[in-house]
C-alpha cells in the first residue's frame, strides 16, 4: 500500500483528540513530502543534523518533535524550530532546553520521560528522580520551557498485558504529577505512548500522542 493509504487507514483508527506523530527517521524527504500531501503536519526525528536537515529542506509548518536521546551540547541546533521535546529526563538536560530557548525568545515544550519498560536499555525518570527534579531549587527558575505531559516507552515484547501494565504505569505517574505537583499547569495534558505495534493498545489506555513509523512508511 502507498504512504498516503497508508495513513489514511491509521487516521481512520485513531481518534480525533489523539496526535499521530509520524516517525520520519531515516526517512528520505520524497516521503515526508507524501505524507505532508496528505495533510500530516507532525513528524518526528530522534537525529539532530536530519531534523535540521530537514527543517531547512521542507515546509515550515511542519511540527517538528525529536524524539531521540537529546546530548545537551546538540540543543542549540534544534531551539530555534522545534515543536516538542520527547525525551526530557533530567534537569541538565531541562536546564539547557531553557537556556536554549530564551536565546531564542522562545517557550520550548517538553514531555519528561519516565522508564516503564522491563528492558535497561531504554531511558527515563522514576517517581523519585522526577520529584528531586520538580522539586528543586532550580526548576521554578526554568521560564522558557512548559511541561505539557510525560512520555515512555513499553518493553518490546508480544505480552499485552505486560505493555498494558507499563502503559497503566505511565498513565500513574501522569495523573500523580496533574493533581499534585503541575497541578495549576494548564498545559500538562499530554500523555505520549504507543508506536506502530502498540499504538491501538496505548490509546485504549489513554494515549493521547502516538509515534508510528513502519506502519506509515514500511519497513527499513
Amino acid at each position: 500500500m502507498s504512504i498516503q493509504t497508508n495513513l489514511l487507514k491509521i487516521n481512520s483508527s485513531i481518534p480525533n483528540h489523539v496526535t499521530l506523530v509520524a516517525v520520519s527517521k531515516t526517512k528520505p524527504n520524497y516521503m515526508i513530502e507524501e505524507c505532508y500531501q496528505a495533510n500530516q503536519r507532525h513528524f518526528g526525528e530522534n537525529k539532530v543534523q536530519d531534523l535540521v536537515d530537514k527543517y531547512y529542506a521542507l515546509p515550515k509548518d511542519i511540527k517538528w518533535h525529536f524524539i531521540g536521546h537529546l546530548q545537551t551540547n546538540k540543543v542549540k541546533y534544534i531551539a530555534p524550530f522545534v515543536h516538542l521535546i520527547h525525551a526530557v529526563d533530567s534537569l541538565k538536560l531541562l536546564k539547557e532546553i531553557n537556556k536554549q530557548a530564551l536565546k531564542n525568545n522562545r517557550i520550548i515544550n517538553v514531555l519528561l520521560q519516565f522508564h516503564i519498560a522491563k528492558e535497561d536499555s531504554k531511558f527515563g525518570l522514576n517517581k523519585m528522580s522526577c520529584d528531586e527534579l520538580l522539586n528543586s531549587e532550580t526548576f521554578p527558575t526554568l521560564k522558557n520551557i512548559s511541561i505539557i505531559g510525560v512520555m515512555g516507552m513499553a518493553t518490546f515484547t508480544d505480552n499485552e498485558n505486560q505493555v498494558k501494565s507499563e502503559f497503566k504505569n505511565l498513565v500513574d505517574h501522569f495523573n500523580i504529577l496533574k493533581s499534585t505537583t503541575l497541578i495549576t499547569s494548564e498545559s500538562f495534558s499530554e500523555i505520549s505512548m504507543g508506536m506502530s505495534g502498540d499504538y491501538k493498545l496505548a490509546i485504549e489506555e489513554g494515549s493521547t500522542m502516538v509515534r508510528v513509523g513502519s506502519s506509515i512508511f514500511g519497513s527499513r
